[in-house]
C-alpha cells in the first residue's frame, strides 16, 4: 500500500507531532529515504521512539519498513493502474482496518434503532446487510424512498446509528440524510470508495472499499465485488461477537 494510502487509513491513529513528521517525509522523500532514524529525529526535534510508534501507526513493522517501502515508491516506474477485479479485491482487502470493523459493528449493536439508506445499486447492499444483521437477531431497518428515510431520521437520536453507503461520497441524497443526521447527533457510518468525499467527513466511522468508478457506453460498470467484501467481513464480525 502506497504511503498516501496509509495516511488516509490510519489517519485517525495519528497526532499533531505525527502529522509534523509526515508533512517532512511528504515535502522531502529524496532525502528521507538517505536519513537514519536518529539523524531524523534529531532534525524534527523529537526521539527516535516517536518515529518509531508512527512506523506502527502506518501498519509498518518499524521505521526501516517505512523507509524501505518509500524507497521502492520511488524507483519504481510509473504504473498504470491495473483494471481489473483481482486488483480491486487486492487493494480493499489492504484496506480493511479491524478497528474500524470492531467499531462499526459495536455501535450497531448497541444502537436502539439502525437504519440503512443507499441510492441506486448501493440500495441493494443495504438490504443485504439488513438481512444478515437479521440472522442474529438484530433488527435494522432500510427504504429506498426518500421522504420516508427523512421521517425516520428525524425521528432518531443519539442512542441510534445511520449507515450510509455512496462509492463516490458525493450522492445528494446521502448527503442530505448525513446532513440531518449531523444536526441532531446521530452517529453515522458511512462506506465508500477510498478517495476524499463529503461523506466520510460527516462520519463517526469510515468504511472503505477499492471500487472507483467506471463507465461503457453510458452504463455505470463499476465492480462492486468490493463492496461485498467489506460487507461480508463486517457482516462475519457482527455475527461471530454479537
Amino acid at each position: 500500500m502506497r504511503f498516501e494510502d496509509r495516511l488516509q487509513k490510519f489517519e485517525y491513529k495519528l497526532n499533531d507531532t505525527d502529522d509534523q513528521i509526515i508533512e517532512y517525509i511528504l515535502q522531502n522523500k529524496q532525502d528521507f529515504v538517505r536519513q537514519s532514524i536518529q539523524s531524523l529525529a534529531a532534525h524534527l526535534y523529537t526521539v527516535p521512539n516517536t518515529i518509531t510508534r508512527l512506523s506502527k501507526k502506518l501498519g509498518y513493522d518499524g521505521f526501516s519498513h517505512l523507509k524501505n517501502s518509500i524507497k521502492e515508491e520511488l524507483e519504481s516506474a510509473i504504473i498504470a493502474e491495473e483494471d481489473s477485479s483481482y486488483h480491486y479485491i487486492q487493494r480493499t482487502f489492504e484496506l480493511i482496518d479491524k478497528n474500524r470493523i470492531e467499531t462499526a459493528a459495536k455501535m450497531i449493536h448497541e444502537a436502539k434503532r439502525t437504519l440503512l439508506f443507499g441510492v441506486g445499486d448501493m440500495a441493494i447492499f443495504c438490504d443485504l446487510l439488513v438481512r444478515n444483521l437479521r440472522v442474529v437477531g438484530k433488527k435494522a431497518e432500510f427504504s429506498i424512498h426518500r421522504h420516508e428515510v427523512i421521517h425516520i431520521v428525524n425521528e432518531m437520536n443519539h442512542h441510534d446509528v445511520l449507515v450510509l453507503m455512496s462509492l463516490s461520497g458525493e450522492t445528494p441524497q446521502i448527503l442530505e440524510m448525513a446532513n440531518i443526521a449531523t444536526q441532531r447527533g446521530i452517529p453515522i457510518i458511512s462506506l465508500t470508495h477510498f478517495d476524499r468525499n463529503s461523506l466520510q467527513e460527516t462520519a463517526s466511522v469510515n468504511l472503505y472499499c477499492f471500487a472507483p468508478k467506471k463507465e461503457k457506453n453510458g452504463y455505470n460498470i463499476t465492480d462492486r465485488t468490493p463492496v461485498m467484501i467489506v460487507l461480508q467481513l463486517l457482516s462475519q464480525y457482527y455475527w461471530d461477537h454479537f
